[in-house]
């Protein structure tokens, strides 16, 4: 037959040769009846069974009645069962099955987002029109009604003097909305966007991922499972017939896993294109495809423990096809024991106990157990079709990733030595990185970022908390955008770059590789009648870029936005300093009464503004100078490189040189920040000199910028401390423009019910922040679908989540 026997293939029969062969091994006519008991293969029960207690010529004469004999009805009826019953050689139809679930899958998640996408052009498309068509109408050729007095907006003309009442402008069109569509959507997220509880024991939580990834991934359990054990037979009458079905279709399912897996896990792939989904969304399902390979492939293994290949003479035939002297299952082991290494080192405790270890080892124990794979599958069936796609789908996730690395053009100054990147220190501990680039980059987007100045190793990704827009350009020149990182130091990574600038000073600068950008929303905040925004802490970055991009779309009439709330929940008043300009920007630049923002003020410290700590200077150690030298080494090429690029535009004109020598030295210093907050105790190494304060005097450009504040005073009254344990307390600060601070925090449910009362037909509710946040919003949001499934006037209520740890 055309399949191999024994372990990986179905009942054939001895070829003459390695009949040949065997008797050469095993001469009859000098080898005994006792010396052939004794020998390791022939002295094993099972095979000492399949010869009998006759003769030996007797036995090979059996042997030999079934070579190249087509199966009769005078065959055992084992054989015959196992020749009709899911033979070995249509086993490949099983690795088909979960290719057709898998597309079935990425065809349904593409069809929604086509349609999405769709509504959303159209309701842009006729907003823009409307926008035109008025824009053409001015008095006094046409009459307009009285203004509303609290808005001061209107929006129908009143009495005109030619021709009939005007209509109210179309917010939709027909083909823009699909009813049913929008029900059974609404319903599919009442159910899914209720996130499921964490178990909590003593000091540990056990979390569980989004609802949706927990239906797709138990819905290829349960496909995977049933598929293999309700076509019969399980196994055959003998193991000399053939390896057990069961084995052979967990095994051809897993071998077709793995190039969904491998596109799954890369940060450029295929499928975040045609989706929309980021790879940081898509991740948990390839750990999950991890998880549910290793369970196929254990059930791939068990049933060859059941019925052992040195059963019912199955050895022999084994023998006559593979003449190594290994163990039998030994090609078997070799690919199994990488995959459980995977899967056990990437539970979520372990990765996040030893994280740099598992970034360091993923990718090259993947490459060994996708070798041990080809070297175990031996081209059997279509195994190494899906095998040579997941090299084919891996090599060219990384030749496109190519093109997102910012030192891999070279029609860039930053080719292979990156940008120049300065770090400060914000309030709180916080530290910003701004790093001029010519990478563009779309609001909510992360960058991965390395600096081998700080960390030669460590790749870390950031939320970029700037606009990539020609409103905020950058000083370095046309091309070039100011990205700007802002985040927490905790360990690692964070703490040594905290480190740095405070041994470092603001005035030092870094070499800084970029990768990326990735992620975002799938959807357009312009294309929402109504926005809601929540941020928690150091949320707000993801938050900043969003807000800054939909108000620069309101201001030049290309989104639909008629509202939006701002809610940022946050435990000290100088943490707002981070984002001081970019909220005065939003206010001042958004359309009158459209931005509501509400700061919730949920701890206090009181803090004199005029006064900073300066941390003892720590020791440098050996690794800081190993860095530094590698970060030096990265400087000299880019200034020499700079100084080249100056002598050819200066074209030998001397004077000119200087200039753009001067120039060129006045861009690169780092601007200093306002002052330093005081880092914490535990972001600091122990001091060896005693501390000191330094007093700042006020200068006249600070004096602009204060006045611009938040409404509430610098520490808080004895009475809001009291009440601070309440929630959503009411303020006297509540401005006009709709600005308001509060001390306390927020109540979600209660806000979303208040908030609920202006939706438009269509409102996103995005959330940034702790978890305790994100359920509070979610399970809200997913309340909120009955009014879409219940009422014509609500189309569509959407739900965005900034999380990795999904």
């Amino acid at each position: 037959t055309d399949g191999p026997p024994g372990i990986v293939g179905i009942q054939v029969t001895i070829q003459l040769r390695d009949f040949l062969h065997l008797l050469r091994n095993n001469p009859p006519a000098y080898t005994p009846k006792a010396r052939l008991e004794q020998s390791p293969v022939l002295a094993m029960p099972s095979v000492k069974a399949f010869l009998g207690d006759g003769s030996f010529h007797g036995s090979i004469m059996s042997l030999g009645k079934r070579i190249h004999i087509p199966i009769s009805s005078s065959s055992p009826q084992g054989l015959i069962a196992a020749s009709k019953q899911d033979p070995w050689s249509k086993a490949g139809k099983y690795a088909l099955g979960w290719v057709y679930f898998s597309i079935i899958l990425l065809l349904l998640t593409c069809i929604v987002r086509l349609y999405q996408l769709w509504t959303d052009k159209i309701r842009r498309a006729l907003f823009k029109e409307e926008v035109v068509k008025s824009s053409k109408t001015s008095s006094p050729n046409t009459d307009y009604e009285m203004t509303n007095l609290e808005t001061n907006n209107s929006t129908y003309k009143f009495f005109p003097r030619n021709g009939p009442l005007p209509e109210a402008p179309k917010e939709q069109s027909s083909i823009s909305s699909f009813a049913p569509l929008n029900n059974v959507i609404a319903c599919i997220r009442w159910v899914f966007y209720r996130p499921i509880p964490a178990l909590r024991y003593r000091k540990r939580e056990l979390t569980f991922p989004s609802p949706g990834a927990v239906f797709i991934v138990g819905a290829a359990l349960i496909f995977v499972t049933l598929y293999c054990f309700i076509p019969q037979p399980l196994y055959y009458a003998s193991i000399q017939f053939g390896s057990p079905p069961l084995a052979i279709r967990a095994g051809m399912i897993a071998v077709a896993m793995m190039p969904w897996i491998i596109a799954l896990s890369m940060k450029a792939n295929m499928i975040s294109m045609l989706t929309g989904i980021g790879h940081e969304r898509l991740n948990v399902l390839h750990r999950w495809g991890g998880y549910l390979c290793l369970f196929l492939s254990l059930i791939h293994t068990i049933p060859f423990y059941i019925t052992p290949v040195w059963d019912h003479g199955g050895l022999l035939v084994f023998r006559s096809y593979f003449s190594g002297q290994y163990y039998i299952y030994g090609t078997g082991l070799a690919a199994l024991v990488p995959l459980i290494v995977l899967c056990v080192h990437s539970l979520p405790f372990l990765r996040t106990w030893m994280y740099e270890l598992f970034v360091a080892l993923h990718v090259p124990i993947s490459i060994i157990y996708l070798g041990m794979l080809f070297w175990h599958c031996h081209n059997y069936l279509t195994s190494w079709n899906y095998l040579w796609a997941t090299v084919a789908i891996w090599l060219f996730s990384y030749c496109i990733r190519l093109f997102y690395l910012n030192w891999t053009n070279p029609w860039r100054m930053s080719w292979l030595i990156g940008e120049e990147a300065a770090v400060t220190i914000l309030p709180q501990n916080a530290v910003k990185v701004t790093i001029p680039t010519q990478v563009k980059w779309k609001p909510g987007q992360y960058i991965y970022l390395r600096m081998p100045g700080i960390s030669i190793f460590e790749n870390h990704p950031f939320t970029i908390a700037s606009l990539c827009s020609e409103d905020f350009p950058s000083e370095y020149g046309e091309q070039y955008r100011d990205m700007t990182l802002v985040f927490r130091p905790f360990g690692g990574f964070t703490r040594k770059v905290l480190d740095a600038a405070i041994e470092q000073g603001p005035y030092k600068t870094y070499r800084a590789f970029l990768d990326g950008p990735y992620g975002g929303m799938r959807r357009e905040l312009a294309a929402f009648d109504t926005v809601v925004l929540f941020a928690g802490g150091s949320g707000i970055t993801a938050i900043v870029s969003q807000l800054l991009d939909l108000i620069k779309r309101m201001r030049d009439g290309k989104a639909v936005t008629k509202q939006v709330h701002v809610v940022w929940a946050l435990k000290r008043p100088e943490t707002m300093e981070w984002f001081k300009e970019e909220l005065r920007i939003c206010r001042e630049s958004a359309p009158p009464e459209t931005v509501h923002c509400q700061f919730f003020i949920t701890a206090a410290k009181r803090h004199n503004p005029d006064t900073y700590s300066m941390p003892p200077t720590p020791n440098r150690p050996v690794s800081d100078l190993f860095h530094g030298k590698i970060n030096d080494a990265f400087q000299g090429i880019a200034s020499k490189r700079t100084s080249a690029l100056i002598r050819d535009e200066a074209a030998g004109d001397p004077e000119k040189e200087s200039e753009l020598r001067r120039e060129n030295e006045d861009d690169i210093s780092a601007l200093p920040h306002s002052y330093l907050a005081p880092p914490k105790a535990a972001h600091t190494r122990s001091p060896k000199k005693p501390s000191f304060t330094i007093t700042i005097p006020p200068t006249d450009n600070n004096a602009s910028k204060k006045n611009f504040d938040f409404g509430f005073p610098s520490t808080p009254t004895m009475l809001q401390k009291n009440l601070m344990r309440f929630a959503f307390l009411p303020s006297a600060n509540v401005r006009k423009d709709g600005w308001s601070t509060q001390y306390g925090r927020p109540d979600i449910p209660f806000m979303l019910r208040g908030f609920e009362r202006e939706f438009g037909k269509r409102t996103c509710v995005f959330v940034c922040g702790p978890p305790s946040m994100r359920v509070d919003v979610a399970n809200c949001v997913a309340r909120m679908q009955r009014q879409v499934v219940g009422s014509g006037d609500k189309e569509e209520i959407f739900l965005h989540t900034e999380n990795y740890a999904i």
